[in-house]
């Protein structure tokens, strides 16, 4: 079956979703102390390795926290978005056809930003903020970049760049989707390691987040008869256009 034909595969949304509530049932569980743990675990340790006598390692954290990079991780994105139209094996419409995916995934993340403010209550802010006498790197180089926010969680980058990826693994090859996974953990990693955010914004709550959701949309007709249907909008706006001799 193509990876463009709709499908409803019950059991597959059944275990993402059981997949999403344990990690939501592990985050709220008093008896567990797992993401508290590792959240400091984490921050403390790549805090520490922030440090004035570490010199390359304090600018590659600061460049990877710049909006410039924000740019390059786009243009990484959008070159994995590429790689998966050239290997589609249906040549008809396929530069419209992942036109109208994009289109769905923009969509989707829309749908999701606006779900995630309406209905979850709860916000902390980052690391940098909640503990004193940290590293920033803020004071330690002289160019713009970010290593903390008020709101951290839950982690917006980490959610767009899992649901790019479960695209990916919906519709395109499988190598592309594996690179892509890679690519949505080296990407997120800069908040993390900047102290901008707890891991548990992004491999809970992110990750979570996508596991609920995101299965509803790719794993039922939904997603790809939206997809199917902005297609067939591209394909009759291409044709209203005057054709050049």
């Amino acid at each position: 079956m193509s990876h463009f034909e709709p499908y409803f595969a019950p059991g597959r949304v059944l275990l993402f979703n059981l997949l999403g509530a344990l990690l939501v049932w592990s985050w709220l569980s008093p008896s567990l102390l797992f993401w508290t743990v590792w959240d400091d675990a984490v921050f403390f340790t790549t805090n520490a390795w922030l440090r004035e006598d570490n010199a390359a390692w304090v600018l590659f954290v600061a460049f990877t926290n710049n909006r410039l990079f924000d740019v390059a991780s786009l243009l990484v994105l959008l070159g994995l978005f590429i790689w998966a139209m050239r290997h589609d094996t249906q040549p008809q419409h396929r530069l419209l056809r992942w036109g109208g995916i994009g289109l769905t995934m923009l969509l989707s993340a829309v749908f999701i930003a606006q779900g995630v403010s309406m209905t979850v209550p709860y916000t902390h802010p980052s690391p940098t903020l909640v503990y004193e006498n940290v590293n920033l790197i803020t004071e330690m180089v002289e160019f713009s970049t970010k290593d903390s926010s008020a709101s951290s969680f839950p982690g917006n980058h980490g959610i767009n760049l899992f649901l790019f990826t479960a695209f990916m693994w919906r519709f395109a090859s499988a190598k592309v989707a594996l690179a892509s996974a890679v690519t949505a953990v080296l990407l997120s990693a800069p908040r993390i390691l900047g102290g901008a955010h707890w891991i548990s914004d992004i491999y809970f709550a992110a990750l979570a987040i996508n596991l609920i959701v995101t299965p509803w949309i790719l794993l039922t007709p939904l997603g790809p008869i939206l997809a199917r249907a902005l297609t067939g909008w591209l394909v009759k706006v291409r044709s209203a256009l005057p054709q050049v001799a």
